[in-house]
């Protein structure tokens, strides 16, 4: 699978996760689908940033100025899901965020799957897609869980940051008995 076919079922496992949200039929249902979409987001954008983002940069007409837009967007997202986390119990407040988070990811994916995967998949051949797709995927294993807004959000900085941010993620997850992967 390529990387940006990789994104996409991303972008739909996360449009489950709003849906599921919405089906939930209990506090406690509901608070576990927030901590997946934290966590599931939280490694989305990380790999985006750190290894999607820098290729389109080079490889796409105005990429430095798309790829701002698309940080921007990151750097929204990441401070709703701070917020969501930060929500704990209070049960209007985390509906009034998942409801902001759904309206910055549904904007964002349409950014993304209408406007620069087409310009990336012009840009740079096949056989890169799929390489990237494969690096992707292990590097998904290792990604940070959780939203970190004041950490770098490009290389050589943020390629730096990761891997510590994903270390501290994961032991916080496990303490907290939080969702694992």
């Amino acid at each position: 699978m390529d990387a940006l076919e990789m994104l996409n079922n991303d972008h739909r496992m996360v449009e489950q996760l709003f849906r599921d949200y919405q089906t939930a039929k209990n506090d406690e249902q509901r608070r576990g689908v927030v901590d997946v979409a934290i966590r599931e987001l939280s490694k989305h954008a990380a790999l985006e940033e750190l290894m999607v983002y820098p290729l389109a940069k080079e490889a796409v007409p105005d990429g430095e100025q798309e790829i701002g837009h698309h940080l921007d967007e990151h750097m929204a997202v990441k401070k709703t899901l701070v917020a969501l986390d930060e929500a704990g119990e209070d049960q209007e407040e985390t509906d009034r965020l998942m409801a902001t988070l759904q309206k910055e990811i549904d904007e964002h994916v349409q950014d993304e799957e209408q406007g620069l995967w087409p310009k990336l998949r012009k840009a740079v051949d096949q056989e890169a897609l799929d390489d990237l797709g494969q690096v992707l995927d292990e590097a998904k294993k290792v990604a940070p869980t959780r939203p970190h807004p004041k950490a770098p959000t490009e290389p050589p900085k943020l390629a730096l940051a990761a891997p510590a941010a994903a270390l501290y993620d994961r032991v916080r997850d496990k303490f907290q008995k939080r969702p694992q992967t």
